[in-house]
């Protein structure tokens, strides 16, 4: 699935970029997580959201019940988004690695209390900037039509729609997606 071994493009245009970095912008840290303290934040923040408007399936089980195992190892990474004063996790995400240097944005969320703060378009930002270190040709990522603000976000960050065949999905991926999105 690599495009001749080039790498993801150069960052957004500084307009992109200043897009990406609202006004309202929390004090927020990002890092990777580092502990089964930070495994079980991500988890909770997840099932949070995915239980409250979709339901778990079983790859929602598998890879937020070992992030290390199934992103971490495999050379992808997991960023949480954590208040500056008091460490509390506000969002996160996950970069899953496939063959090729393709990854997956993935298990992206933010608590209901720091959305609209600038918290998934800072953790956005941030995981594209990873994905880059990690040597990312392709990032695409699949969402729901239902999630507009979303959407938009990514839209924002220079992600495009794709259809589903020209992923690298097999048959046991997630029932709820019906977005497929890459990053060119």
């Amino acid at each position: 699935m690599s495009d001749g071994g080039a790498k993801l493009a150069a960052p957004p245009t500084q307009m992109k970029r200043d897009r990406l970095m609202p006004h309202t912008t929390a004090a927020v840290e990002i890092s990777s997580i580092a502990s089964q303290h930070d495994a079980d934040a991500f988890r909770e923040l997840n099932e949070e959201w995915i239980t409250r408007l979709f339901s778990m399936e079983e790859g929602d089980r598998v890879l937020l019940g070992d992030p290390f195992g199934h992103v971490v190892e495999p050379g992808g990474d997991v960023l949480l988004a954590r208040d500056a004063d008091d460490g509390t996790v506000l969002g996160g995400v996950a970069l899953l690695r496939y063959p090729d240097d393709v990854f997956e944005l993935t298990k992206m969320g933010v608590l209901p209390s720091a959305q609209g703060r600038g918290v998934g378009r800072r953790l956005l930002s941030a995981a594209i900037a990873r994905a880059r270190e990690l040597g990312c040709a392709r990032l695409f990522l699949g969402s729901h039509s239902s999630l507009a603000p979303a959407i938009h976000l990514y839209e924002e960050a220079g992600f495009v729609h794709t259809t589903r065949d020209r992923l690298p999905l097999d048959d046991g991926y997630y029932d709820r997606a019906d977005v497929y999105m890459e990053l060119k």
